[in-house]
């Protein structure tokens, strides 16, 4: 029995050797944005991060006040709450986190936007654990999020939400988009191996971790046009173009939707028409 421990921990210490370390976190100097590579272990800076302005993002006014304050508080230090934007697609959720962001750290540089893939999510312990040991303050960002049937990645998000281990970490937001309010849905499968009570346990335990809610509808026709000329006047296009209007709403009959994305698609269509470059960069 001695000798198999033995051997056990000679096995061990051998793995452990061949196991490559870390990669070490990158300078957060010179970067604001920043994406996490779960198979890697590896945080990669973006150096041309591609965001709206904030001023851009219109028809959402009430939802760009609450998260704007909340990054803002969190940027200066004080309690925030990680937020969780749901609702209907292409209604600028992920385009209002970045654009928040971007906007809050221009007064606070340390700011930094951490993005994390869905598929990387198992893997979120260890980022938040090497962002707080390293000191940053930063917004984790997951875009997209649902989890099917019986995934249970979930519980990494949870432990990161009630702080693991550690307890919270106060240098550490998590913003999510979904498209589903409570993120886990109810499987397509067998539905006798689980019981409702649980099921519905299970679907409003996780939203609750978030202490901003924050919804996003369609947009009505008026508000849709307002947003394509603040698109069309930022990017410069023909000012007193006769054919936007109607190109644009004829545009948004063919998609079947009236949305920030859809509204942002059209006017590059329109730069594109008019043979005109644009610019996408900060």
């Amino acid at each position: 029995m001695k000798e198999e421990r033995e051997l056990l921990g000679r096995i061990a210490e051998a793995l452990e050797r061949l196991a490559p370390a870390p990669a070490p976190l990158p300078s957060p100097d010179g970067h604001d944005v920043f994406v996490w590579r779960g198979d890697q272990m590896r945080l990669s800076p973006v150096a041309q991060p591609r965001r709206v302005p904030l001023d851009l993002i219109q028809g959402v006014e009430t939802q760009k006040g609450r998260l704007l304050l909340n990054t803002e508080r969190f940027a200066a230090g004080h309690p925030a709450n990680h937020a969780m934007l749901w609702g209907a697609r292409g209604t600028g959720k992920s385009a209002l986190v970045k654009a928040v962001h971007h906007q809050v750290s221009k007064q606070h540089p340390d700011l930094k936007l951490v993005e994390i893939g869905r598929t990387d999510l198992q893997s979120l312990p260890d980022l938040a654990d090497r962002l707080s040991e390293a000191g940053w303050r930063a917004l984790v960002f997951i875009d997209d999020l649902s989890f099917e049937g019986a995934d249970e990645t979930y519980k990494a998000l949870k432990s990161v939400l009630d702080g693991g281990v550690s307890g919270a970490m106060a240098n550490l937001l998590v913003y999510v988009t979904s498209n589903r309010r409570h993120l886990i849905n109810r499987p397509d499968g067998n539905q006798a191996e689980f019981r409702p009570e649980e099921t519905v346990e299970e679907q409003v335990a996780l939203p609750e971790r978030f202490g901003l809610w924050l919804g996003f509808q369609s947009l009505d026709q008026p508000t849709w046009l307002s947003i394509v000329h603040g698109y069309a006047k930022a990017l410069n296009l023909a000012p007193d173009d006769p054919e936007l209007d109607r190109t644009a709403l004829q545009w948004a009959a063919q998609r079947g939707a009236r949305s920030g994305r859809s509204a942002w698609q059209f006017v590059i269509d329109r730069a594109g028409q008019l043979g005109q470059s644009i610019d996408l960069r900060d």
